[in-house]
């Protein structure tokens, strides 16, 4: 009788790193002429080749159409002949599983190729249960509310011409005119940051034009005024990012926002009368101050974690994957042009090793609370994941869909679930710790 491939492949385990294991699997000529055979035979059973009824053509003309079609099915057979080799060792705590080094494989010839496995590391949590801590509900002042509602006041109301010099706060009709030179294909969002016409700016924060606020603060309509803009290096117009660019703004009118009065905020909000809305407002503050005061928990209930497991061994392949994480953020914030990419490269070793402190840090937490989420048995089912697809979709503007989809070709997905594990078993320890 024809061995199983999972009894006939042939593996041999040994250490290569910190919690790192190399499994290489070999298969013998024998066991790959068997399950090739295999192979071969079921896919006759299914192909029709012309002349011959479906599941009757000869063999030897099915290997030579469908050697492709074969070679596949070998490969996917072998791999997860191996995957569930290594599965099988109950006292592996696989954290991922890669192939290292595949040959060519070929029906009926042998083989070898190699999986990297990386394993948790062993460390124990203590008796996290035992952490406490005390951290009171800040409490909701009458001057807290009084600020809410003037925010309020202020948010809703309408602008009206003012005739007085502009102040901090007010919008601005105006035209401008910098002294940057366009290309024939500028971009419109780049056109309206360099010139235009009958157009608002608003004196607050973040500024329309850099330097805005400073410049024309105390300007009057009707009036002309000259600044320079200088632009930051990230600035998102890459084409003015760094530069200084010399401004000429002509004040047209000047318009100043007119708080509602009591009446005025009542309708706007919909809210009964000014006491329901005063309440309404102390109980979002008070739900304000209770969800600070159990951010402040996670974090110092995992401070206190952390300070109580003692130091161990990192997997170097999740660190370099952090770091990796860490270094393709930074290029994404900081390079704008070929001369900015030039530079991180030659900088490249500055920049790892400005991160790395960190990116331990982010694995050592992810591993801690991983054991943490196991022992109190917190796990993510495929509602919250897909809830937490769905607001994040939103968030970003994208399709649902299409996220998921993106997410699980780039391995989003994995992380995704394991940053919604360590919350929610971070959240429960963090609220426990509290009573």
């Amino acid at each position: 009788m024809a061995k199983n491939l999972n009894d006939s492949i042939n593996m041999e385990v040994k250490e290569a790193g910190v919690c790192t294991k190399e499994f290489t699997f070999s298969i013998s000529a024998d066991a790959a002429k068997s399950e090739s055979a295999k192979v071969l035979n079921s896919i006759a059973g299914m192909v029709q080749l012309p002349g011959f009824r479906a599941g009757k053509a000869p063999v030897g003309m099915v290997s030579k159409k469908y050697a492709a079609e074969i070679v596949d099915e070998l490969r996917s057979r072998y791999l997860s002949a191996a995957v569930n080799k290594i599965e099988s060792d109950e006292s592996l705590d696989l954290l991922s599983l890669r192939i290292k080094k595949l040959d060519e494989i070929k029906a009926n010839e042998a083989c070898e190729f190699v999986f990297e496995a990386v394993t948790a590391p062993e460390f124990e949590l203590g008796d996290y249960n035992a952490i406490k801590l005390d951290i009171p509900v800040d409490a909701v002042t009458e001057e807290a509310i009084a600020e809410r509602l003037d925010l309020y006041r202020n948010m809703y109301g309408t602008y009206a011409d003012a005739d007085t010099p502009a102040q901090k706060e007010d919008m601005l009709k105006v035209d401008y005119k910098g002294d940057f030179a366009l290309a024939e294909d500028a971009s419109a969002s780049l056109k309206r940051q360099v010139e235009a016409t009958d157009s608002f700016m608003w004196l607050n924060e973040p500024e329309n034009i850099p330097g805005c606020i400073e410049a024309l603060t105390g300007a009057e309509a009707g009036k002309e005024y000259n600044f320079t803009a200088n632009y930051p290096a990230d600035y998102r117009e890459a084409e003015l990012a760094g530069k200084s660019i010399a401004y000429t703004v002509k004040v047209n009118a000047i318009q100043r926002r007119k708080p509602l009065n009591d009446e005025e905020l009542v309708a706007r909000t919909n809210s009964e009368t000014m006491d329901k809305l005063t309440e309404n407002i102390r109980k979002s503050l008070e739900n304000d101050a209770e969800q600070k005061r159990r951010q402040e928990a996670v974090d110092a209930y995992y401070k206190k974690l952390d300070e109580s497991v003692a130091q161990f061994d990192l997997p170097a392949f999740l660190v370099d994957g952090e770091i990796q994480k860490a270094l393709e953020r930074l290029a994404r914030e900081t390079v704008k042009d070929e001369a900015d990419a030039e530079k991180f490269k030659a900088e490249l070793d500055t920049h790892r090793a400005a991160v790395e402190a960190d990116a331990k840090a982010a694995v050592r937490r992810t591993l801690i609370l991983r054991k943490a989420a196991i022992a109190e048995k917190v796990e993510v089912d495929d509602k919250e994941l897909d809830f937490q697809l769905s607001m994040m979709s939103r968030y970003y503007g994208f399709n649902a869909k299409e996220m998921r989809s993106t997410l699980e070709k780039n391995g989003g997905i994995d992380e995704l679930r394991t940053d919604l594990i360590n919350g929610k078993v971070l959240d429960k320890l963090a609220t426990a710790a509290l009573n």
